[in-house]
């Protein structure tokens, strides 16, 4: 089997975070023939049910729901087209969803949140190794919105890059972003119909928006918003066709699901720009 030659790594927290995140972006590289790999860190065991003949999956009930999780996100990929999806450290280790922090679930050794930051970057590592991806995916500091999976899952990510570069350098990192005018569109549209996003009246309530300066690349892939629709109906126990992701796309036009924004951290910012200064592709500037 031939390698491609342009290799893109994601690396996210739970099942469901990388189409809401990256959807677009990996059936539009995955279409191409890129060498897409997602990496999850957790199974999600500890997410909210939001379906309620399977709320006997949650953790404080039969504990099942991160196998069930291991099946939507399986949907998930068949949806954007992605062959390549690991979780981090199997087959021999499994590290558990963290859950929110100072929650009782938060304080288990077995969690995410409390593996040892080498151990963890070094499961990641070998797969680096493996794939040799020019181009890495995650999430910002603070894991967009405090998650500690999140955040375990960026210093995860940024740590195992540092590790790799001896062997392999990855030419470009890239921190997920969503920017605060785009959020607050949809706000503005979601008022106008007489509903809301997440409950707030401003993008400033939001701990995950970001000023626009923070946005360097946006990847504009509008013929591939109906795939993150499917894939984001893929994760049923954790997204809901009525909720606010969805309500966007019905009130703004699928096109803004295809839309993803992203904030480059390493390597250099390389034409061609859009109108606004943005990097279009993720690949801009790598030598292959």
């Amino acid at each position: 089997m031939t390698t491609p030659s342009r290799r893109i790594l994601l690396v996210h927290a739970h099942p469901d975070d990388e189409t809401i995140n990256n959807g677009a972006t990996m059936a539009m590289y995955a279409s191409q023939g890129v060498g897409v790999t997602l990496v999850t860190c957790t199974r999600g065991e500890e997410g909210e049910v939001l379906v309620p003949d399977l709320a006997h999956l949650a953790s404080h009930e039969s504990d099942e729901l991160g196998t069930h999780r291991e099946t939507e996100l399986a949907n998930a990929m068949k949806a954007l087209g992605v062959t390549d999806h690991r979780f981090l450290g199997a087959p021999t280790k499994k590290y558990r969803d963290s859950g929110m922090m100072d929650t009782e679930p938060n304080k288990r050794p077995d969690v995410f949140w409390q593996a040892d930051l080498d151990v963890a970057a070094n499961d990641l590592v070998q797969i680096i190794l493996e794939i040799k991806p020019q181009v890495l995916v995650t999430y910002d500091e603070i894991g967009g919105y405090g998650h500690p999976d999140h955040i375990q899952a960026h210093r995860v990510a940024m740590r195992a890059a540092e590790l790799a570069a001896p062997d392999w350098e990855i030419s470009k990192i890239y921190w997920n972003t969503m920017p605060k005018s785009v959020i607050q569109m949809g706000i503005d549209k979601m008022k106008e119909i007489g509903s809301d996003f997440f409950g707030v009246e401003s993008a400033d309530d939001l701990p995950f928006a970001k000023d626009d300066s923070f946005v360097t690349t946006l990847v504009s892939a509008p013929s591939f918003a109906q795939h993150k629709i499917e894939a984001m109906k893929a994760h049923p126990t954790q997204i809901t066709v009525d909720g606010p992701f969805f309500a966007l796309s019905n009130n703004l036009g699928v096109e803004v699901m295809g839309d993803e924004y992203y904030t480059l951290v390493k390597g250099e910012k390389s034409e061609p720009f859009d109108s606004d200064g943005r990097e279009t592709d993720l690949f801009n500037g790598v030598k292959f």
